[in-house]
């Protein structure tokens, strides 16, 4: 199974959406998994993981980790090209090195170089960001890149994007 996280944050709250799905190439059968909570930590530039990282931890400790074979967050793995952790690496060591993620941001982060792929989809002129821990970055770039939607971004990046901002899924 592989994982999407999104959260979004209002107020004092954060409400983060997983989706749970098969196959890179498909936008069908997913599963939708949602959690709101509050007391949510400030956005502290640089460190943008302690706000976001509990919220998904929290809605991860309701998966079963067995069946998870890679997650996929909206953000950077490593912030420099010196694998300065981002909330992808950290969340990786949180989980014992045990799933593989795959980061996409779309905006650049100005202090990382080689460490991500710059990924073109569609006919956008403007490239997703790619970085990835537990899988190498020419694969992680070449399964976002496979995965459904003619547009700069995929379909299921999409979705769980727009979910988070709706406001009867909690």
């Amino acid at each position: 199974m592989i994982l999407i996280f999104d959260t979004y944050y209002y107020e004092d709250k954060a409400k983060t959406i997983c989706l749970c799905f098969e196959d890179w190439d498909k936008e069908e059968n997913y599963q939708i998994k949602s959690e709101t909570i509050s007391n949510i930590d400030e956005y502290i530039s640089g460190e943008f993981y302690k706000r976001e990282l509990p919220c998904i931890l929290s809605l991860l400790s309701k998966i079963d980790l067995k069946k998870v074979n890679l997650i996929i967050i909206d953000g950077f793995v490593f912030l420099d090209d010196q694998n300065k952790f981002g909330l992808g690496a950290h969340l990786y060591h949180k989980l014992n090195k045990k799933i593989p993620i795959i980061g996409v941001a779309k905006r650049d982060f100005a202090t990382i170089d080689k460490s991500r792929i710059k990924l073109y989809r569609g006919k956008s002129e403007n490239p997703l960001f790619i970085t990835s821990i537990g899988i190498d970055l020419s694969i992680a770039s070449k399964k976002i890149e496979e995965m459904d939607g003619e547009y700069r971004i995929p379909t299921l990046l999409k979705e769980v994007d727009r979910l988070t901002k709706e406001k009867n899924v909690s």
